[in-house]
């Protein structure tokens, strides 16, 4: 087990968080989410850019900020409203969570968001990463706030070769974090961190000479910066054919579901779709599904398009296509609506395609 006592033998920590600061405070990115500490923005802002693009996360957070600009806000607005204002951000368990831990604030807490790691860990969706990242930058807390971009930077400044896909890998940055964060500004260190290895630090052809803290890496002093940090290799996602069949009744309205409330993109809305089984015609398939599923009818007319979406751990294969149903009733999880209809309901990213070009032709 990597000892962090002898890794950080002879580490220059408060040097180091001088110019780390320093560069910093200086050379910062003009982000929404910086435009004040409030503990609440921050929150939104780290949840949002958890696995996604800081310019993806930019205009997403100036909407749902306008939408909900308070705890209270976000606590009592219809759960639709909130995964509509997310549509397209993905992961959406993210927002379901954000909203339910919300919910807790403004009830537990007053609307204000707890400032020690004991009660903020408590709330739903909030792990070590958020936990620090929020107490730090909103409350000046020095607690680690440590995640991928960190873990690069860090495996290379103090030089670490511990596996960080590897869960018990995290337990080492943290503790690290924990003797050389800055207790006097413990914010603009560990956003230092990450910004660092957002613009300079970055996984491929790290900027080295531009470095500000070039002088404390061990990585670049070895020239080992191009090989940390050691991350193996996740399994690729698991392929899963898909019939999707964006169907009509008489009255051309679309059918469309609410998948369930729990599992792969929750409470979302979608055209009818199956999993299909080896061997098994697709229309007859979909065909099936609706006499099973609703008690209705249904025709298949013509195939329109095919396409792959990508999950972390599966890959859709989609087949689209185009048919008529008879026969079916609605209820609070299957609707009829117009097209104009359609902009009211949050879809994944993979329906949304088929919306955009199949229902309105774009």
């Amino acid at each position: 087990m990597t000892n962090v006592k002898e890794l950080l033998h002879s580490f220059e920590e408060e040097q180091f968080q001088n110019d780390l600061i320093d560069w910093f405070r200086s050379e910062q990115r003009i982000l929404p989410w910086r435009e004040n500490k409030d503990p609440y923005r921050v929150w939104v802002s780290e949840i949002m850019l958890q696995q996604t693009r800081v310019d993806t996360v930019i205009p997403y957070f100036h909407h749902f900020l306008e939408k909900f600009p308070t705890v209270e806000d976000l606590a009592n607005a219809p759960q639709e409203e909130v995964l509509k204002a997310w549509e397209g951000l993905g992961y959406y368990s993210r927002a379901r969570n954000l909203q339910a831990a919300v919910k807790e604030v403004a009830e537990t807490y007053g609307g204000v968001v707890p400032n020690t790691p004991s009660e903020i860990s408590k709330l739903k969706g909030v792990g070590p990463y958020t936990a620090g990242a929020i107490l730090s930058i909103a409350y000046g807390v020095p607690e680690p706030a440590v995640d991928g971009n960190v873990m690069r930077v860090i495996s290379r400044i103090i030089g670490i070769w511990e596996d960080i896909a590897k869960p018990s890998t995290r337990k080492i940055f943290e503790e690290v974090i924990r003797e050389i964060i800055s207790k006097e500004d413990p914010s603009s260190f560990n956003q230092g961190l990450m910004e660092l290895g957002a613009i300079i630090c970055t996984p491929k052809s790290p900027s080295c000479l531009l470095c500000p803290v070039q002088s404390h890496c061990r990585a670049f002093h070895e020239g080992s910066q191009e090989e940390l940090p050691i991350k193996s290799k996740k399994k690729a996602p698991r392929p899963v054919p898909i019939a999707v069949a964006v169907f009509q009744n008489s009255s051309g309205r679309y059918l469309i579901r609410k998948r369930p409330e729990d599992g792969l993109l929750a409470g979302l809305w979608e055209f009818v779709n199956v999993e299909l089984t080896e061997g098994g015609l697709k229309e007859k398939q979909l065909i099936t599904h609706i006499r099973d599923e609703y008690g209705g009818t249904a025709t298949i007319q013509d195939e329109l398009t095919t396409f792959t979406h990508v999950f972390s751990h599966i890959k859709w294969y989609l087949t689209v296509y185009k048919g008529e149903v008879d026969g079916i009733n609605e209820t609070e999880t299957v609707r009829f609506v117009n097209e104009s209809e359609l902009e009211k309901f949050a879809f994944p990213v993979a329906h949304q395609k088929i919306v955009k070009q199949i229902v309105k032709g774009e």
